[in-house]
């Protein structure tokens, strides 16, 4: 039986991205994609719209929050639509959609519980990654080996988890520990993880986080407490 596949796009201010993102998402491979809307001033909403996306709004800025909302639209679907597999894709069109198809396939075919695409084991463009993301990443990750006994190389947006396997981790952060969170309560709940590489490109527009000098302070604070408040 195919597997359902549910895609979930947090998106604030990307009118001129939304609709490639979109686009080049595997239309034959996911179900359905959920856009959802992080209080976005611009055309967001009507473009993800334009090429077939469900969108779904959240009022309340920060990642954690679109995420959740996303969830919680998933929940709802009910028992005979509900995703047997969740994807998170940026939609900033830094991530390549096309490479969903790899990203799900240890769950398909392995039974993994949880897949993070690491822009560090594949082929990241040079520039797409700022210095403080990669110093960044290397510290997380560090430390969540360290803690946690699980080797991760990327705190890397584009993943893919089972459905009930999401629900168990119970996800609360609203803002910038998201990723993170769910790569320290997977580890902490011994979730069978793995990673692909996956290519990555510079983002469409300015970063909302690592394009300010304050957003790196408060995304590099969050992720650092977050991993250590599981402990």
């Amino acid at each position: 039986m195919k597997n359902k596949i549910l895609v979930i796009i947090p998106a604030y201010n990307e009118e001129e991205s939304i609709g490639k993102v979109i686009s080049d998402i595997p239309k034959d491979l996911v179900n359905e994609i959920i856009v959802v809307n992080n209080n976005s001033t611009d055309r967001t909403a009507s473009n993800a719209e334009s090429v077939g996306a469900v969108v779904v709004n959240e009022t309340q800025r920060g990642y954690g929050y679109a995420c959740l909302k996303g969830i919680d639209y998933a929940e709802k679907l009910g028992k005979d639509q509900c995703p047997d597999i969740i994807v998170f894709l940026d939609g900033d069109y830094s991530d390549y959609p096309e490479d969903i198809r790899e990203l799900v396939r240890p769950i398909i075919e392995n039974d993994i519980d949880m897949v993070i695409g690491s822009r560090n084991l594949g082929n990241a463009e040079e520039g797409a990654l700022m210095p403080q993301q990669v110093f960044g990443n290397w510290l997380a990750t560090t430390l969540i080996k360290f803690l946690y006994g699980m080797k991760f190389t990327d705190l890397g947006p584009l993943r893919a988890i089972k459905f009930d396997k999401l629900l168990e981790l119970n996800m609360v952060d609203k803002t910038y520990g998201w990723t993170v969170e769910m790569q320290v309560k997977a580890a902490k709940q011994k979730f069978k993880c793995t990673e692909i590489p996956v290519k990555y490109r510079k983002r469409i527009g300015v970063s909302k986080i690592t394009g300010t000098l304050s957003g790196s302070f408060k995304a590099g604070y969050k992720i650092l407490w977050t991993i250590f408040k599981y402990l």
